[in-house]
C-alpha cells in the first residue's frame, strides 16, 4: 500500500546527505573526529561531562555493556518491567542472571514505585526502567529507591531522548542509561546508541569494553602521543567491538541538531490526536503528564476493549493506517521461565494500541488519522453494543 502511513518513520534530508558526502570526502569513514563531535554534543544536550558518554553501534549493545560494567553475573537479579524492549531481557540472561518481571501502571505502562519494591529481593544487583512512549513515569521516586535499596538504576532511554523532569534529562537520574538511534527512533543514525555512565572508574572503562577491551588503540592518534611501536595494545576484557563510525555520527549531529523542530512536530500531532478524539465513546487516550515532567511524544497510544483492539488494527490497516503495539510481555516468553501473572501488564497489552506518530506526517495525514480511527471504534463499538 503506497499510502500507508506508517507507526514511526525517519525524517532525513539534504542537510544529512552534505554531512555523509563531507566524511566520504575526508577519506576517514571510520571512529574519528565527528563521533567525538556527536558524544561531545549528545553530552552537552543531556547535561553530563562529555568523558561519561560513548557512542555504539545500537542500544541493545550498550545495555549489554552496561552488564559487563556492573558485574552482573549467575546467582544476580535484575529488575525489569515485562512491558520492555526484548534486547534487555536477553542482556540479563546473557550473562546467566535471572531477569526478574514488575508489573506496570495499567494506563502509563510505566512501573511505580511499589511494582519495582515488591520485585526486590537480598539478590537483585540492578533495577531496568523503561520510559514508556516517552514519558519519564515516577524515575525520580524509583531512583531514590534504589540508592536507599543500594541497588543500581539503569535507564533505558531508548526513546526519550528528549523526555525531561524538572529540567532534568532522563537517562541521568540513575547509574547507567542508553539511548537509541535506530531506524525508528526521533534522532536517527541509520543504526546506532549512545551510554551514559555515572561513576567516573566505570565510564573511563566503558570505551575499552566497547573496543574489544583494547587498552590503547592503533591508528593516528595514537601515533601522535607514542614515539615507537603505537600499533601495540592490551588487552583488558574479553568483549566484543561495539564501536559506531563517523558516518553514522555526522548524521547524528544534524539530527541532533533537528531535534526541538522533530519534537515540536510530535507535540503539534499529539494535541491533534487530543482534540481529535475528545469524547470518544470506548476509546481512552494517552495519561496527562505530572506537573514538571516532559515527554519526547515517542508513541501515541489509546486503548480500548480488549475485545475490539485487534480488530480495530485490522480495519485501521484496510483503511491505510499501520498500527502496532509495543512491547509484547516479556514475562509470556517461554524462554525466560516466568509463571508469575502481572495483571495490570496483561490487561495493557491486551488493549493497548499504537497509532502514527512521527514528524513527518502532515496535517492531512493527521486528519486521516483521526478520522479513520474515529469511524472504525465507533462502528465496532456499536457493533459490540448491538
Amino acid at each position: 500500500m503506497n499510502d500507508l502511513i506508517n507507526v514511526m518513520q525517519p525524517c532525513l534530508g539534504e542537510r544529512e546527505l552534505a554531512a555523509v558526502r563531507e566524511v566520504f570526502e575526508s577519506n576517514w569513514i571510520g571512529r574519528g573526529k565527528r563521533t567525538a563531535e556527536f558524544e561531545a554534543r549528545f553530552a552537552e544536550h543531556i547535561g553530563v561531562g562529555r568523558d561519561h558518554v560513548v557512542s555504539v553501534n545500537s542500544c541493545t549493545e550498550a545495555t549489554f555493556i552496561a552488564m559487563d560494567l556492573l558485574g552482573v553475573g549467575p546467582g544476580d537479579e535484575v529488575v525489569l518491567p515485562s512491558i520492555s524492549f526484548v534486547g534487555a531481557a536477553n542482556a540479563i540472561a546473557s550473562r546467566g542472571a535471572r531477569p526478574v518481571f514488575c508489573d506496570v501502571d495499567a494506563h502509563t505502562l510505566n512501573p511505580r514505585v511499589a511494582d519495582i519494591e515488591a520485585a526486590l529481593t537480598p539478590r537483585t544487583k540492578a533495577v531496568i526502567v523503561l520510559h514508556y512512549g516517552g514519558h519519564p513515569g515516577d524515575v525520580v521516586a524509583i531512583a531514590a529507591l534504589c540508592r536507599d535499596r543500594g541497588v543500581k538504576l539503569i535507564e533505558d532511554a531508548a526513546i526519550a531522548v528528549d523526555s525531561r523532569v524538572d529540567g532534568q534529562a532522563c537517562g541521568t537520574f540513575g547509574d547507567i542509561a542508553m539511548w537509541s538511534f535506530d531506524h525508528g527512533k526521533i534522532v536517527v543514525t541509520v543504526d546506532g546508541g549512545m551510554l551514559y555512565v555515572r561513576d567516573p572508574e566505570l565510564a573511563a572503562r566503558a570505551p575499552k569494553v566497547a573496543y574489544l577491551g583494547m587498552e590503547q588503540r592503533s591508528g593516528f592518534d595514537q601515533a601522535m602521543r607514542a614515539s615507537t611501536r603505537w600499533w601495540d595494545f592490551d588487552v583488558t576484557s574479553f568483549s566484543r567491538r561495539s564501536t559506531t563510525n563517523d558516518v553514522l555520527s555526522a548524521i547524528g549531529i544534524v539530527q541532533l541538531e533537528r531535534l526541538p523542530e522533530f519534537v515540536a512536530r510530535r507535540a503539534e500531532v499529539a494535541a491533534s490526536y487530543d482534540e481529535g478524539f475528545a469524547g470518544l465513546g470506548g476509546l481512552r487516550r494517552p495519561p496527562t503528564l505530572p506537573a514538571g515532567h516532559r515527554t519526547s511524544h515517542y508513541m501515541y497510544w489509546v486503548q480500548l476493549d480488549p475485545e475490539l483492539r485487534d480488530v480495530v488494527a485490522r480495519d485501521l490497516y484496510a483503511r491505510g493506517v499501520y498500527t502496532t503495539f509495543r512491547y509484547p510481555p516479556l514475562h509470556e516468553v517461554p524462554s525466560y521461565g516466568w509463571t508469575t501473572p502481572l495483571p495490570n501488564t496483561e490487561a495493557a497489552a491486551a488493549g493497548t494500541l499504537l497509532l502514527p506518530m512521527h514528524q513527518g506526517l502532515s496535517d492531512d495525514d493527521v486528519r486521516r488519522v483521526v478520522d479513520a480511527v474515529r469511524e472504525c471504534v465507533t462502528a465496532r463499538t456499536l457493533g459490540q453494543a448491538a
